[in-house]
């Protein structure tokens, strides 16, 4: 099987489910965000000297490809039955790893400047392509009504929360102290 088929040569794109719409259409959008995400976790994941961190990443991986998936098929579109949608299991999920993983993190007294280790800087990256993947969905669920689950915009914005308090961790593990922004 060859790796390109031309059919997008036109600007197009076909969705789970058949049709065909602009590679700029927030869906898209959306889901290339997600697919941007996956990308730099794998990025944060290589550097993870401990396999307790790599291993939150990876299932991290799995889960945006997941949510990519999500946002891939639209609603109503026969497809539904293949495609497991994020759902409120797995926000309680991510939000049992945030817990675990800033309860030992020092309190937070300011705001912290993206760096220290390599594995937070790394951790910070993939934490601002969450962000990005949020607010693409937020656009895709403005434009689309029932374009975007409730518990998918809940879990992204977790994921940014969860990979926030990783890159504290590391640098904590690592004896690099986080540099508060002077402002704050």
């Amino acid at each position: 099987m060859r790796l390109y088929t031309g059919t997008g040569d036109d600007g197009t794109t076909g969705l789970f489910g058949g049709a065909r719409v602009a590679k700029d259409h927030p869906r898209v959008v959306a889901y290339g965000q997600a697919d941007g995400l996956c990308s730099f976790l794998g990025f944060a994941a290589v550097a993870c000297e401990d396999g307790d961190s790599q291993a939150v990443l990876r299932k991290l991986q799995q889960l945006v490809f997941r949510l990519g998936a999500d946002l891939a098929t639209p609603p109503d579109t026969g497809h539904e039955a293949k495609v497991q949608r994020m759902d409120d299991c797995d926000v309680a999920g991510i939000e049992a790893d945030i817990n675990a993983i800033d309860g030992d993190n020092d309190e937070q007294r300011s705001f912290v400047l993206p760096g220290g280790c390599e594995l937070a800087a790394r951790l910070h990256l993939a934490r601002d392509a969450s962000r990005r993947c949020e607010r693409a969905m937020v656009t895709l669920a403005a434009a689309e009504s029932g374009g975007v689950s409730e518990p998918a915009l809940k879990w992204i914005n977790r994921c940014s929360d969860l990979l926030y308090a990783m890159a504290r961790a590391a640098n904590r593990v690592a004896g690099v102290p986080d540099e508060p922004w002077p402002g704050s």
